[in-house]
């Protein structure tokens, strides 16, 4: 599907006036949309992430992002920006008639904002444009439902915490079994499940964590970190309340796993470059190396804060001493007591000496602003964009960034 020449000119030539726009659209469209559906903000939406403004900021992003993707004449494929929010989309259990939801109300921010600028046809060419990116979304969220073997948004099972594991002093990882015994679905190195939870307040939040344990396991793992309030951001709602209140014997509701940050078959060496809690991704893809003897060659790159709050440290180490042609180095900001020693170094993560081979695909995880440094470093180094595949929990901020 593309979009129509007429609507592409119209598109082309509003572009610039809407993406000035768009930082004041998209507030007012959640306004909007909130008053009118009180229960999204509360059962479905990230309230943090409302309320720092980052999810309007992700929004407006690919918004823009997909409309200069369509009129430009050598714009490369929408399919990355689709295929992540598509399966994040597939996580929460999205279904095709919230898509008219927010169409009402995104566009009665767009004529609330510009006025009498939005004539019939530019209205007509911005609609056939969210259709076109919502349809491209709702086909893909099917095929994801189809693969999962499930009817559209029927993603959310009953699982029971078996064992709960100390990671660091703020980390815990949490074991599951499915409630009733049977066996849980395979999932591929690198992907997510949805965790949902009834706060005190009554609102029903949801959040993503990546699996950690072996995919080849019969139960499913994930960590999650305590995140305190800063003056950056919220206390992390979900993953204080998972941390402070569940133990063993504790039933969770969670998602099917999703995401699109997965482990490519073949022979291309591999860079697993992560930061904090980001390491997860990374521990479940270093599980399935190490179960299937991959011998490719495998650097293995890891930032933390101190040895004390790395979570899966001791696993990490033993995940790269399985995998044949694994090599690792860690960097902390503050080591303590502690030498640098080999492959360990004090202070902030540095690639200009990890060699790099050619043909290197690269997998990313970590806050934000450690992420987009690691990138203009690769990139600096001549790995091409393409290769360079990230996760992101939370409004991704980073396809803006990239295109």
């Amino acid at each position: 599907m593309s979009l129509s020449a007429a609507s592409t000119e119209v598109i082309r030539a509003t572009l610039p006036a809407v993406g000035a726009a768009i930082g004041d659209i998209t507030p007012l469209f959640y306004k909007k949309m909130f008053a009118a559906h009180p229960d999204l903000e509360r059962n479905l939406f990230n309230r943090g992430n409302q309320a720092q403004g980052q999810q309007q900021k992700a929004l407006a992003g690919s918004i823009a992002a997909f409309a200069a993707l369509q009129v430009s004449e050598d714009a490369p494929s929408t399919d990355l920006i689709m295929s992540r929010i598509a399966n994040k989309h597939a996580s929460l259990g999205i279904t095709a008639d919230q898509y008219r939801i927010v169409h009402t109300h995104l566009f009665a921010a767009i004529v609330e904002v510009l006025g009498d600028a939005v004539t019939p046809e530019v209205a007509a060419a911005w609609d056939e444009l969210y259709w076109l990116m919502a349809d491209t979304l709702i086909g893909m969220e099917h095929r994801l439902y189809a693969d999962a073997g499930v009817e559209d948004g029927k993603v959310w099972r009953t699982v029971t915490v078996t064992r709960r594991v100390l990671q660091s002093a703020d980390t815990a990882t949490f074991v599951l079994r499915s409630a009733d015994d049977s066996p849980l679905p395979d999932y591929l190195p690198g992907q997510y499940i949805s965790v949902a939870v009834t706060l005190p307040d009554g609102a029903r939040q949801i959040r993503q964590y990546s699996l950690v344990g072996s995919p080849t396991a019969d139960d499913w793992q994930i960590s999650v970190k305590a995140v305190p309030a800063t003056a950056d951001g919220p206390a992390g709602e979900v993953s204080n309340f998972l941390y402070d209140n569940v133990f063993e014997g504790d039933s969770l509701q969670v998602s099917l796993p999703f995401g699109d940050l997965v482990l490519e078959q073949g022979d291309a060496p591999l860079l697993l470059v992560s930061a904090g809690i980001g390491c997860t991704p990374m521990i479940g893809i270093l599980h399935h190396l190490a179960a299937t003897a991959d011998e490719r060659p495998v650097s293995v790159l890891h930032a933390d804060r101190s040895p004390s709050r790395h979570a899966h440290r001791a696993e990490l180490t033993e995940l790269v001493q399985k995998i044949p042609f694994a090599t690792m180095h860690r960097w902390y900001e503050d080591l303590g007591t502690r030498e640098e020693q080999g492959t360990t170094y004090r202070g902030r993560a540095d690639l200009s000496a990890v060699e790099i081979a050619d043909g290197t695909d690269v997998y990313l995880c970590g806050p934000m602003p450690f992420m987009l440094a690691v990138r203009e470093s690769l990139l600096a180094r001549n790995v091409p964009a393409e290769a360079i595949h990230y996760e992101v929990f939370g409004p991704d901020s980073w396809t803006p960034a990239a295109h």
